[in-house]
């Protein structure tokens, strides 16, 4: 009978992702939030059987009923989330909400079924973090003087990577945490924010060869630092954003183009400088030659994919314990093994339509400060999808960054949040400034609500 339910609900959570998907790019078709509504409540209900699912196949495989406290527990919080932005928030942007409750769905069924403690850690941390993120987009729409601390960021975020280069202890090759009171916090994840805000404030107003010059040097310095430390993902992920950033302030293709030389001179600089990174290009370029050694993860990660097929082999039924760091660098591999690749496909999917959305918001803005700022952001969130998902099968080198809200990391849900909460909050100061200047006096009272949000 278990194996019956962990069958069908394997089929059920497809379909499910599936349309959820589809969802996630249907509302682009629709020009403001009250076209959409619809929209999001089927996504919501498609949530929710996901959720339900998932559990349901959790505990016909281990009979405990352990899992049906996390069940509900998890839930209700997710549902506090979705319920907090509604009632706090009634013009955010709801496929924002939503996608972000999603991920933490697939995430905690996921890390529920590798390691029971973990996942409820993890959902005191997301419950946490969402809470206390709650009150950003409020002070990202009203505070207008972000701008105006440029060096303030620039001090923060090189301070912080120098402290970790300083006082964190070696861990697989690299320094990347800090311990303070039994609890472990990666500040580069927190310096992503602060990195963006300093590079915006440094070159929203101005665009000469010494401002140029001026954010290349503080860009350099965070991402020799990185080096120094070896972190190179979040060195990569650094780079791209300026570059990035770069080439939207300006509009000045050879400052774009000079980005991939500095990409290539520094990759090939990084293959020559530290053996950790030649164990894992040798294991990219053929992990069954080192399958033993260098390439046992990323071998155990292929295999995990292949088994599961394009359906996968259903919750708990699959080995995600063969792979090292499985909960966190390798959760995507664990996904494909037991819910198929079509449901990691669409992972990647919902993935990118945050950054469509993302995207969409940064080009409405007319302030180059808050357009570059959710640019920055943006390309942040999904280049460090393409690195982990890249990485993950064989796409790329492995670089060592998680799946955000997916992979176990209370610094990095806690990020993710509060990019996910930024980002609401300039969705909603794009919504004011519609209201200010776009809504007649006198307007007829449906026109003027489709107006307020109509920023898409």
């Amino acid at each position: 009978m278990g194996r019956i339910i962990i069958e069908v609900s394997r089929h059920v959570i497809i379909i499910c992702m599936c349309i959820y998907t589809f969802q996630c790019f249907a509302v682009f078709r629709y020009s403001n939030e009250y076209d959409r509504k619809g929209i999001y409540i089927r996504q919501n209900f498609f949530m929710i059987m996901v959720h339900f699912l998932g559990f349901i196949s959790l505990y016909a495989q281990n009979q405990d009923i352990k899992y049906f406290k996390a069940y509900l527990i998890q839930q209700i919080g997710v549902l506090a989330i979705l319920i907090a932005y509604r009632l706090i928030y009634p013009r955010a942007n709801a496929l924002i909400v939503n996608n972000m409750c999603m991920l933490i769905t697939i995430g905690l069924i996921m890390l529920t079924r590798i390691s029971y403690s973990r996942a409820m850690r993890q959902f005191s941390i997301v419950a946490a973090s969402a809470a206390l993120t709650l009150v950003v987009p409020f002070l990202i729409s009203k505070v207008r003087f972000f701008e105006k601390f440029k060096w303030a960021y620039v001090a923060a975020g090189i301070l912080s990577l120098a402290a970790v280069l300083a006082f964190s202890s070696v861990i697989n090759g690299s320094r990347l945490n800090i311990t303070i009171s039994n609890h472990t916090f990666q500040p580069s994840e927190f310096v992503k924010i602060v990195f963006v805000f300093a590079t915006a404030s440094i070159l929203a107003r101005k665009h000469d060869i010494k401002t140029v010059m001026i954010s290349a040097v503080v860009a350099a310095v965070h991402v020799l630092i990185l080096v120094a430390s070896k972190d190179l993902g979040s060195a990569v992920i650094f780079f791209v954003v300026y570059f990035a950033m770069l080439y939207v302030a300006t509009a000045n293709l050879l400052y774009y183009l000079s980005g991939f030389l500095f990409c290539f001179a520094g990759c090939f600089a990084g293959y020559k400088l530290f053996s950790h990174v030649r164990v894992r290009v040798t294991a990219f370029l053929d992990p069954f030659s080192n399958i033993t050694d260098a390439g046992y993860q990323i071998a155990q990660s292929l295999f995990a994919i292949g088994t599961g097929g394009w359906l996968g082999m259903g919750i708990g039924q699959g080995a995600p314990g063969n792979i090292p760091v499985v909960a966190a660098d390798f959760i995507f591999a664990a996904i494909c093994e037991e819910l198929g690749v079509i449901f990691g496909m669409c992972l990647i999917l919902l993935c990118f339509s945050c950054f469509v959305m993302f995207m969409n918001i940064a080009m409405k803005f007319e302030d180059p400060f808050f357009k570059l700022v959710a640019l920055g952001l943006a390309v942040s969130y999904i280049f460090q999808v393409f690195l982990t998902v890249g990485g993950v099968v064989k796409f790329i080198p492995l670089t060592g960054v998680t799946l955000p809200f997916v992979s176990y990391g209370g610094t990095s849900v806690a990020v993710t949040c509060l990019v996910f909460a930024i980002i609401q909050g300039l969705y909603i100061e794009k919504g004011q400034d519609n209201r200010k200047t776009k809504v007649p006096k006198a307007v007829d009272f449906k026109t003027e609500k489709l107006d307020i949000v109509n920023i898409d």
